[in-house]
């Protein structure tokens, strides 16, 4: 039944409130019990079967139907069996959105002006789509630095941080204009790590108070606010996002790949060291 699963938890409960002489009986009709557990659970089974046959068995949602249908609840797999034309609608969306970046693809996202560290040239170019109000963001802002003092040196590897502001954090779009005024200032990694900073408290007020921190002109900055001056920007990578199947933040590249979870410096350093690797072999 699987260790965590919730059968094994009932058969645990239930044998440590059998007698020696009911639990001698269990075991002698084991093998019929197993056979009445796999009965029970068929409709987990049918399901992952089903997804499998439609996603592709080498596939990697394939692979996760396959680890984690066998803990769901029964009633669970009927239910979404009943449903199952929506399941395997949004299944499949992963499943794209797991799938490498064609070359055009990649080289559509290191293109143009984004704020960026690493020669143009780099052998591995990395690519974040952010939000300075996303707490995860904020994780991975951290990883980023560490990245940074790890390969900025190293003159292979490119880091590329584009707009991908929510539209239910009130003060992401703001962040991100003003951050591009940064940029456009030539300051926007001090300003990055500030916005960062102080995520919690960030406003109108907040932005401006932080611009002038940074040793920006605070006046752009207020004007390119006012004016929406370069939304336009954000919005430009908003939707370069979507078409490479980003829908939330952080979401990250290494190279062609997609990063699982872009706050874990180890995993995304060993994807580094792989694409490196790779672009050194003849």
């Amino acid at each position: 039944a699987g260790e965590s699963s919730e059968e094994c938890s009932s058969i645990k409960v239930s044998a440590g409130l059998m007698s020696k002489k009911a639990c001698a009986v269990a075991l002698a009709d084991l093998g019929d019990l197993k056979a009445k557990m796999a009965e029970a659970k068929k409709p987990c089974a049918d399901l992952a079967n089903k997804l499998c046959a439609d996603l592709g068995e080498t596939t990697k949602t394939c692979a996760m139907v396959r680890e984690k249908t066998p803990s769901f609840p029964v009633t669970q797999c009927n239910e979404m069996l009943t449903k199952y034309d929506t399941v395997i609608a949004d299944l499949k969306k992963m499943e794209a959105a797991n799938q490498p970046l064609t070359p055009e693809q990649q080289a559509k996202l290191a293109a143009g002006d984004a704020p960026s560290w690493g020669p143009a040239d780099a052998k591995v170019t990395i690519v974040e789509f952010s939000d300075f109000q996303c707490p995860y963001c904020s994780r991975a802002a951290e990883a980023e630095k560490a990245l940074k003092a790890k390969y900025e040196g190293s003159g292979s590897v490119r880091f590329i941080f584009r707009q991908f502001p929510l539209s239910f954090h009130q003060e992401a779009m703001p962040a991100a204009v003003a951050s591009l005024e940064a940029h456009a200032q030539g300051k926007f990694w001090e300003f990055h790590d500030l916005l960062f900073q102080n995520q919690k408290e960030l406003s109108r007020a907040t932005i401006e108070k932080l611009a002038g921190d940074a040793g920006l002109d605070v006046a752009a900055v207020k004007a390119a606010l006012d004016e929406n001056r370069r939304k336009e920007q954000a919005e430009a990578d908003m939707k370069l996002g979507e078409e490479v199947g980003v829908q939330g933040t952080p979401s990250m590249f290494v190279g062609g790949e997609r990063v699982q979870n872009p706050g874990d410096v180890e995993a995304i350093s060993k994807m580094i060291d792989e694409a490196l690797a790779k672009a050194a072999t003849p």
